[in-house]
């Protein structure tokens, strides 16, 4: 959970998604959301597979954003969803014992997710993003209060950078969840080992 990368097709360029995808496991990052918002079904389960292989191989976590047909489709690690999604005691239902990770801003939302079977909880936005502007700001006081009520892993997600993950300092989240900050680098797999080397202090200072 330290260092959760969630893809994003926005910044390309010349190279492949998956090309993306194992700089930035070789800079460090922990575990692997594939987001695919335009692609159709076969774009998004051909996508998957090809990540798929590289996580594989490296033996990172693997889930996928919302759609748990093409999680199932190429026996990707998860799913994650949002509040919006499929309800998670359902979902829980459908993928058996793959990880499920849910979205809340809230801690009643939080605790929910924790009885409906989530194994993690990703709480954002904690900072305005670009990635996701009609997201909520959720207070860092709100965050903290999550992380002390529930028993299963929480990751802070939205807006964060290098230059504030150090503010989550004491919150008691177990890492951090990273868009632009990772994919919209030049160096990909630079610009992650300063995220890990951040976030590793963030948690045990």
């Amino acid at each position: 959970m330290l260092l959760y990368a969630v893809t994003d097709r926005t910044w390309l360029g010349n190279r492949s998604l998956s090309e993306q995808v194992e700089e930035t496991i070789k800079g460090g990052a922990t575990f692997i959301q594939l987001r695919e918002k335009e692609l159709s079904f076969e774009g998004f389960v051909k996508e998957a597979e090809e990540i798929k292989k590289l996580t594989d191989h490296y033996q990172i976590p693997f889930v996928i954003n919302d759609n748990h047909e093409v999680a199932m489709a190429v026996n990707a690690d998860g799913v994650h969803v949002g509040q919006g999604d499929m309800d998670a005691r359902e979902l829980r239902k459908r993928i058996g014992d793959k990880i499920l990770g849910v979205s809340a801003q809230t801690v009643e939302q939080a605790i929910k997710a924790e009885e409906d079977g989530a194994d993690y909880i990703g709480v954002g936005a904690v900072y305005a993003t670009s990635t996701k502007t009609d997201a909520n700001l959720v207070a860092l006081e709100t965050l903290q209060k999550i992380c002390s009520t529930i028993s299963i892993p929480v990751v802070a997600i939205g807006g964060l950078n290098e230059n504030n993950i150090l503010g989550l300092k004491g919150t008691g989240v177990d890492g951090v969840a990273l868009v632009s900050a990772i994919f919209s680098k030049l160096d990909i797999a630079k610009a992650t080992r300063e995220l890990h080397s951040l976030s590793w202090e963030m948690i045990t200072s």
